[in-house]
């Protein structure tokens, strides 16, 4: 008789965890029209959004675009990540002032599923591909000889991080990362604000990952991820460069892995620089939780500084030319 239970538990138990999945993804839908402040994007982008792109072609063939700053030639090279549902044109203000006064060629670029014309706004086509991408532009920049820096905004940075502890770590040789997203559990993260920069849709994130546990990836194109545009962002002339929704495989692939430390931990010498003014992370969190994991960090708490107008601050261009021309 026992026996009988444990068999019918054993058969049952993946039908009843599938079901309990179904019912979280189902359960919330995307909003209709989501609109806000716009606290996270980045405003004063639109000559960044119309520059003309340079292209490569990454490993599955299809062909991406970056932005250029810089001799093509430097000796350093700085590829420069913008944040969540934004395109390489973000990074031109950083972009063009780092190369002036690091003597560096700097690339932005449109991340997949991102800028003037993504095969699939939004979505990428596994978890891992943005990764790949970066390898393959890294390669296409010619790295053999020069000093390689993974640079990147907000969800940029974490992707940054999660490239520092996965496969192509070997390829970047220091990283710097401006208020980089953690995890949703770390001790940098805040309370999604009703009224904030992204509406996630936490429960069909729930449901998705349990599928993920046991291999069913059939479902990670669905929407997890919405961001609030501010109205003249969605109207002017910078509107159809807009991503305003990610995908499950999307989110993740922007994300350091669930154990965040051990991503950490694999960075090469690091600056991280935050605002005290951050409204999306917890700037004075960044070093207590990441300094005893990277024993060549260096951390920086900018006074007054937001989380978007950081990347205009003369203050930031200073620290970051300070950290690698040293």
């Amino acid at each position: 008789m026992i026996l009988r239970h444990l068999a019918l538990f054993l058969l049952t138990a993946p039908l009843v965890a599938g079901a309990m999945a179904l019912g979280l993804i189902l359960s919330q839908g995307p909003e209709v029209d989501p609109v806000g402040s716009g606290a996270g994007a980045v405003t004063t982008d639109t000559t960044g959004a119309f520059a003309a792109r340079a292209l490569f072609t990454a490993r599955d063939g299809a062909t991406l675009g970056y932005l250029s700053w810089g001799v093509p030639e430097a000796e350093r090279v700085i590829v420069a990540l913008h944040g969540s549902g934004g395109h390489g044109g973000w990074m031109a203000g950083i972009g063009a002032a780092l190369a002036e006064t690091t003597g560096a060629q700097v690339v932005a670029p449109d991340l997949r599923g991102h800028g003037p014309a993504p095969i699939r706004r939004g979505d990428v086509d596994h978890i891992g591909q943005l990764e790949d991408d970066l390898a393959d532009l890294i390669a296409h920049l010619g790295w053999a000889g020069r000093e390689v820096v993974l640079l990147g905004h907000s969800g940029g940075g974490g992707l940054a991080i999660r490239f520092a502890g996965g496969a192509h770590r070997s390829l970047i040789d220091r990283a710097v990362l401006v208020a980089p997203f953690l995890q949703h559990d770390a001790p940098s993260a805040l309370p999604m604000a009703g009224d904030g920069w992204a509406h996630v849709l936490t429960r069909r994130i729930a449901g998705l990952y349990m599928l993920n546990a046991v291999g069913i990836t059939a479902l990670n194109h669905l929407t997890v991820v919405q961001f609030r545009y501010p109205p003249d962002l969605l109207t002017g002339p910078a509107a159809p460069f807009a991503t305003r929704n990610y995908s499950y495989r999307m989110q993740f692939a922007l994300a350091p892995r669930r154990d965040w430390q051990a991503d950490v931990a694999a960075l090469p010498p690091v600056l991280l620089v935050a605002g005290s003014a951050d409204r999306t992370f917890r700037a004075d969190a960044y070093e207590p939780s990441m300094a005893p994991l990277v024993p060549e960090g260096r951390f920086a708490v900018l006074a007054g500084a937001g989380h978007t107008d950081i990347l205009g601050d003369p203050r930031l261009i200073d620290a970051v030319a300070a950290f690698l021309l040293d």
